[in-house]
């Protein structure tokens, strides 16, 4: 820049051309875009990818998607396309599969393939999840489970109100959003906003804005970045990624207290049971038989054991209509399915979760119907 001349100097008249920043001005012709944009998007490929390779997923005997990951979709869909090369059968459910009150090593998949002698039986329940969530985690990040043995489970608690159920029209907070209809299916208790639900349909398609989503609740605690930077400000975020995923034994939290039920002072209720034939619960249980069937996989359905202990008298019969009606479902459909009495009282730590020994009895119980016995032999 010549003595005198200054950022200020007036621009040329209309028609000339300004080189003074020339040397920074990168114009791109139409094939220059395509080649961009080609390049970025194969970056977003290839990294989620890539990721794979760099992050040890750790599926060892017993594995479960550990609690912390219960909503990291893209771990998820990593760890189903991963067990369903290698697994006999695999258990897909709710926390009563998963185990909510026991560790790893008590769960029912762990008890089966200890009378089995041997793994052949594959965790792929998620905590927390209901009908309407699990049918949109099997149509949107289950496409493995093809061609399978599945074992289902059918929890019947979540048509013990229209709360529960998703029927209820006031608002209340619901468990795996992400996962259930944004707009195909009105669900009357979930009222997200436009731009979060278009945010959530564009994640499903979108691979790396489920693996950048896979960091965040990985390595930050689920909260997004500017959030955790503000909480840790003399923070490296780098650092947090170290690659090391959460253990499968990594406990609920608040951790759970184990006890049976009976011994924390919890009384029995009556439900407020829907009806069978209004129940959005078990609309979507019985798409998510459906969509499964489709896939080629053979199913077994276990329907409860619910807490019967746990209820009153009416409650009792309110719950024993619909097993019946439900079991009655399973018949015409076809679907081999096992209908448990319930455990002993002390081996339920809720309405609906077994303690380690029940989970132990449950196996036991299920092993000694000769039709699961076959299923899960063959």
């Amino acid at each position: 820049m010549q003595t005198g001349e200054s950022l200020s100097t007036p621009m040329p008249a209309e028609g000339g051309v300004d080189d003074r920043f020339a040397a920074n001005d990168v114009r791109l012709s139409l094939g220059g875009w395509l080649i961009a944009g080609t390049l970025t998007l194969g970056a977003f490929w290839l990294i989620p990818l890539a990721w794979q390779r760099i992050e040890p997923l750790g599926v060892e005997s017993d594995y479960r998607v550990p609690y912390p990951l219960g909503n990291d979709y893209w771990h998820y869909e990593r760890t189903c396309n991963e067990i369903c090369r290698a697994s006999g059968a695999v258990l897909i459910g709710d926390s009563v599969l998963w185990g909510h009150y026991v560790e790893s090593k008590d769960t029912l998949s762990h008890y089966l393939n200890e009378l089995l002698g041997e793994d052949r039986l594959a965790n792929l329940a998620v905590d927390g999840i209901h009908p309407v969530a699990l049918a949109g985690l099997i149509e949107n990040h289950a496409k493995a489970i093809r061609n399978q043995r599945v074992i289902v489970n059918c929890n019947l608690l979540w048509l013990s109100s229209p709360r529960h159920d998703l029927s209820s029209v006031e608002e209340a907070p619901l468990n795996h959003p992400a996962l259930v209809p944004q707009f195909a299916v009105r669900i009357p208790s979930y009222k997200a906003p436009l731009a979060e639900r278009l945010g959530i349909v564009a994640a499903r398609h979108f691979g790396f804005l489920g693996w950048a989503d896979h960091l965040r609740i990985a390595y930050f605690g689920s909260d997004d970045l500017a959030t955790w930077t503000l909480e840790h400000p003399y923070a490296n975020p780098l650092a947090e990624v170290t690659g090391r995923l959460p253990s499968a034994d990594e406990p609920p939290s608040p951790a759970p207290d184990a006890r049976p039920w009976n011994e924390k002072g919890i009384r029995p209720i009556s439900p407020d049971w829907v009806p069978l034939d209004e129940s959005l619960q078990w609309r979507f249980f019985r798409r998510t038989i459906e969509l499964l069937k489709t896939r080629g996989n053979r199913l077994f359905v276990i329907i409860g054991p619910l807490n019967e202990h746990m209820l009153t008298p009416e409650g009792l019969e309110g719950y024993s209509q619909r097993k019946r009606a439900v079991a009655m479902w399973h018949d015409d459909q076809a679907v081999p399915h096992a209908v448990p009495e319930a455990l002993p009282s002390e081996m339920y730590a809720d309405l609906s979760h077994p303690t380690a020994e029940g989970y132990a009895l449950l196996a036991e119980r299920l092993m000694a119907e000769e039709a699961f016995r076959k299923f899960v032999g063959e």
